[in-house]
């Protein structure tokens, strides 16, 4: 996969993708990271990339040239264009994992009051938002979705398992993990994860990345694939019934 990322502050990339999983993936070829300054595509000697907008209103406007420009220079036959905005679909695990699977992402960072409208209308093939709120530019949102996106590339991550057992993978958030020591202060580890029972250690854990979604975000339940085992796990979690083998020692 090549992801390019055009911005006017290329330098706010530096740390974030030449240190850990990103920085990995890159120099196992697994992906290839392109920065590219927008303002080299600006064609007037001060290299502007924003200007007043038409109508009147505060704020500043990035400008349509530039972008195009810079577009067109980097955009292949297999390329998707997407714009980091607060307009676009908001972004979850079900999307990251259909961008996983491209081979070209050219990510805009837009800035101030946003991009030239005509923007949209000519390069854009989607607009991503992080959530409902505000950033002071497209970088960030750039950066997470980049960490997102490389996490699920095949050798990317050490063990596959680990990203398939991720919250939302399933449309759940993940169980509680534990490591060494198993006693600290008053709190125990679970004695079904010391138990040697893969089998119910399994279902621990699917019960409780359900109850923990109930309780965190009730609102995903309703895409989650729940088996008849799942159901009868809520039914106990609401009326308050045992959930399973989670006493401690």
């Amino acid at each position: 996969m090549r992801i390019d990322t055009v911005t006017i502050f290329p330098s706010m990339f530096d740390g974030p993708f030449n240190s850990g999983l990103i920085k990995q993936a890159r120099d196992k070829k697994i992906v290839e990271i392109e920065i590219v300054d927008l303002r080299q595509f600006a064609d007037d000697e001060h290299k502007t990339t924003d200007d007043y907008p038409f109508g009147g209103g505060a704020g500043m406007v990035m400008k349509v040239e530039p972008i195009f420009r810079a577009v067109e220079h980097l955009r292949k036959e297999d390329s998707t264009v997407i714009l980091l905005s607060p307009q676009g679909k908001r972004l979850n695990q079900e999307l990251i994992c259909r961008l996983a699977g491209l081979n070209h992402i050219i990510l805009l960072c837009g800035r101030y009051k946003g991009v030239d409208e005509r923007v949209r209308e000519l390069v854009v093939d989607e607009e991503i938002s992080m959530g409902d709120y505000i950033l002071s530019g497209g970088e960030l949102a750039a950066m997470v979705l980049t960490d997102a996106i490389v996490r699920l590339l095949p050798g990317a991550m050490n063990s596959k398992e680990s990203a398939e057992e991720d919250s939302f993978q399933s449309a759940l958030l993940d169980a509680p993990r534990y490591t060494r020591p198993r006693h600290f202060h008053s709190q125990s580890v679970p004695a079904v994860l010391t138990s040697g029972d893969h089998q119910e250690i399994r279902r621990w854990r699917r019960r409780m990345a359900i109850k923990k979604t109930m309780e965190n975000r009730p609102d995903l339940l309703a895409n989650a694939h729940l088996t008849d085992e799942d159901r009868e796990s809520i039914q106990d979690i609401r009326t308050g019934r045992s959930n399973g083998p989670d006493k401690k020692h």
